[in-house]
């Protein structure tokens, strides 16, 4: 698996969907009767203050101006982003109730975790962010300061020195990180936080040597200098990390999976409701305050929206890569 073309599989491939959905636009704005007539609920299945919640939220704002009705933001977070699952499949299908789900709504699948499938079960309305992530390390660490000195000090001392990563053996932290240490020969500890604010609070407090995150995450500590990124999981440098190592120095395949953030309506919603939300979803996106906000997060480094049949393309291709990579590392081999 080459990262250019897994990049090019996830960003690239379903670049016309935009073009699609903006030309149906109009008709999709029809207000269907009746709808929306009270408050929507974003349910989000991680911890507030995480990236998914910042996304959820900032969307939120906007969308609400969109749709002339309160949307409110529901945090339900546990079991690696499964446990908002049944309070999503148990509302009724009315376009109500959405869901703000991340790749590992893939991942989940693809490892038996989750029984239903996103790319059948669920209807996307939109992804609003995709990006990257990174290592960071305390800047104030004496042990390592960067990259090729944290690399010595992992082989220097095997499965002892400590990295902060979500909880989950499928997810695509973790699997990037395994495929970072079949690569090189390493070995590390990975310790799992499911809630984003304890990962942040471990690396900073000393209690991790290490941090898997994306750098919209923790935006506000880059710029305390309470975090370094030391390793960008992109091919090629982003302007903005221009000083920090890409995969493609590591001198290894190491494929890019990205993180990407979208949101759900369930299978059975009426048609007119959903291409309205999809619609609505669009206007958000594209106002002013959301696409500041995305460039604040480094949102605006690729490509970062997709409409419903890009997200669907988008699910199914990242599926596939999964199965697959799940296979070549026999990282479920106990399934």
């Amino acid at each position: 698996m080459k990262g250019r073309s897994l990049l090019i599989a996830l960003v690239t491939a379903s670049a016309l969907a935009g073009v699609i959905l903006l030309s149906g636009l109009a008709e999709a704005q029809k207000k269907p009767a009746g709808f929306p007539e009270r408050p929507l609920t974003i349910i989000i299945p991680y911890g507030p203050g995480g990236g998914s919640d910042q996304v959820a939220r900032a969307i939120s704002a906007q969308l609400q101006k969109v749709l002339d009705q309160p949307v409110q933001c529901v945090n339900k977070p546990g079991a690696a982003g499964r446990a908002a699952v049944p309070d999503f499949m148990t509302a009724p299908a009315d376009g109500y109730t959405i869901i703000q789900h991340i790749d590992d709504a893939i991942t989940h699948f693809a490892a038996g975790n989750l029984k239903e499938n996103p790319t059948e079960d669920w209807i996307p309305l939109a992804h609003t962010q995709i990006t990257f992530s990174q290592l960071y390390i305390r800047p104030d660490d004496t042990r390592f300061t960067d990259w090729p000195s944290l690399l010595k000090h992992i082989k220097a001392n095997p499965s002892k020195v400590s990295f902060a990563n979500v909880a989950g053996e499928g997810t695509m932290e973790r699997v990037t990180m395994a495929i970072v240490e079949r690569r090189l020969g390493i070995k590390v500890n990975q310790i799992s936080f499911d809630k984003p604010s304890e990962r942040y609070a471990a690396l900073i407090g000393g209690h991790v040597d290490v941090l898997f995150e994306q750098p919209g995450d923790v935006r506000q500590f880059l710029a305390a200098k309470q975090m370094k990124p030391i390793l960008t999981f992109l091919q090629d440098r982003p302007a903005a990390f221009a000083d920090v190592p890409s995969i493609k120095d590591l001198g290894v395949d190491i494929p890019e999976l990205m993180r990407f953030r979208g949101f759900f309506v369930r299978k059975g919603v009426p048609q007119d409701r959903v291409r309205y939300l999809e619609a609505a979803f669009k206007k958000a996106y594209d106002s002013p305050e959301y696409q500041k906000f995305n460039k604040d997060v480094y949102m605006d480094v690729i490509d970062s929206y997709r409409g419903r049949e890009g997200s669907i393309k988008l699910l199914k291709e990242t599926l596939a890569i999964y199965q697959q990579t799940y296979k070549d590392l026999k990282l479920l081999q106990k399934r």
